[in-house]
């Protein structure tokens, strides 16, 4: 066995964990029981900072695969009483019963950095075309903190557990934002907006433009249906680019996760009825603001009007602060090498990804990792169960436990259709009777994460969650 990233002669380091949410916890939680020391940079007020944007929506996966083995057993020690294991927890209790006492705890509290966003992570004094002593030399993480002031912290080893809240995709097509989309914000509203409550105003009696076919979509549309039934004037459009919504409507009673099917069988019946009117094959080219409203201009020439435009198309990781580290991406989903042909959404659901840790989860910089929502990178297949398991396999490889790193074991359930749209986990939010979604807890935004997204969001992210 090595000694790991943390161990051996002169003065020991922490570990640098980005990002507070679920999985940035459970990260600290098992280098503790490690013996490793773990310092928590979150750049929202509170741990939790992103589900706190979503905190109105319910989760698909119930307690037992929310919340994480180390987290508990730190949590047992305080006298916390788990929830009901089959509950299906909103977005704010994940935070009320979970996160904010595990962020409270001795252990936990005084290792958190609140209001602390991270802007880059380097290799002390060397940028990423130094090879010399490079696996050798700590990291400088460089934040920037609620007092004003940018601070340099010098760290053995850095897990990113950032998510990808932040950073929604684009409108438009090919990638890119439509022609007009940057100057047409106002618009636009946040991915999973709380049409109900807090957001009431800015929803009722207006012309809503839902944009995407994943789950996060979903929860919008039916929350918005139940808001129409109390404000006539209320007017529903979907618009998606594929050519059916048959993914989105889901297994139906077969699905794996009830609560996931009965949001598509709902989805359903309300477009068969006019209550949502949906457009397919509806790829934005354009977005033309006018003093009222936004014209939404597809490329085949088809254009929509509306008040405002709820983006429902995903997240993407945002690797701009690990610029100078030496990173092995997949080109295609920007997820570690090794693990992006395993949660390619064109081939893969929630469900049908193996468990996998620090092996699969290595970059050629030695001792960093990316873990939680954002090592899916593009990917929106991801379980809050899921990054429990990486980060547990992480801990363990830091520490110098090869073996236990390499022993991966995850027991999911059966998740039939994962949407490939949704930009946050498959644990996202299960329609509003959720929305990521009454018997469940796995949890990531979505983005937002299915085990939680998001749980799944999995994963939303007001800063580094």
């Amino acid at each position: 066995m090595d000694n790991g990233c943390c161990t051996g002669s002169g003065e020991s380091l922490p570990v640098a964990v980005i990002g507070a949410g679920p999985v940035g916890l459970a990260a600290a939680a098992h280098l503790l029981e490690r013996g490793l020391e773990p310092v928590i940079f979150e750049a929202g007020t509170t741990a939790g900072a992103a589900i706190e944007q979503w905190r109105h929506i319910r989760l698909f996966s119930p307690w037992r695969f929310n919340i994480d083995a180390a987290a508990v057993r730190l949590l047992e020690g305080s006298g916390w009483e788990a929830p009901r294991p089959t509950a299906l927890p909103y977005g704010r209790e994940l935070i009320e019963n979970y996160l904010a006492p595990l962020a409270a705890l001795p252990q936990i509290a005084p290792r958190l950095e609140t209001g602390a966003r991270v802007t880059a992570v380097t290799r002390q004094g060397l940028d990423k075309t130094h090879v010399k002593g490079r696996d050798a030399t700590p990291f400088t993480v460089r934040v920037q903190h609620s007092d004003g002031e940018t601070r340099d912290h010098t760290v053995a080893a850095v897990i990113d557990a950032s998510g990808t809240w932040s950073t929604r995709n684009p409108l438009g097509t090919s990638g890119l934002p439509a022609i007009g989309e940057d100057t047409a914000g106002r618009r636009i509203s946040a991915p999973l907006p709380d049409v109900a409550g807090r957001d009431r105003d800015a929803f009722a009696g207006k012309r809503v433009l839902v944009v995407g076919a994943g789950h996060s979509a979903a929860n919008t549309l039916l929350n918005l249906a139940g808001l129409a039934r109390e404000e006539a004037d209320t007017r529903i459009i979907w618009a998606i680019r594929g050519a059916s919504a048959s993914k989105v409507y889901g297994g139906g009673d077969a699905d794996g996760l009830p609560a996931r099917g009965q949001l598509g069988s709902r989805l359903r019946r309300l477009v068969e009825a006019g209550t949502i009117e949906l457009h397919t094959g509806f790829g934005i080219s354009s977005m033309k603001s006018l003093d009222s409203s936004v014209t939404v201009g597809a490329v085949d020439g088809r254009t929509l009007e509306a008040d405002v435009v709820v983006p429902c198309t995903g997240f993407r990781p945002d690797l701009d602060i690990l610029r100078e580290l030496r990173l092995s991406l997949d080109p295609a989903v920007e997820a570690p090498v090794e693990l992006g042909p395993l949660i390619d959404p064109e081939f893969h659901s929630c469900g049908t990804v193996p468990p996998h840790g620090a092996k699969l989860l290595a970059h050629p910089d030695k001792d960093f990792y990316i873990v939680g929502m954002k090592s899916y990178g593009r990917a929106p297949t991801f379980l809050l169960a899921t990054g429990y398991e990486q980060v547990r396999s992480v801990a363990a490889a830091l520490a110098g436990d090869r073996e236990a790193a390499d022993t991966v074991r995850l027991a999911l359930p059966e998740t039939g259709v994962c949407s490939t749209d949704t930009g946050t986990s498959c644990d996202t939010p299960a329609a509003a009777e959720r929305d990521p979604g009454a018997d469940s807890g796995c949890c990531a935004a979505p983005e937002p994460v299915l085990v939680g997204f998001p749980t799944g969001l999995a994963h939303g992210r007001s800063g580094n969650n």
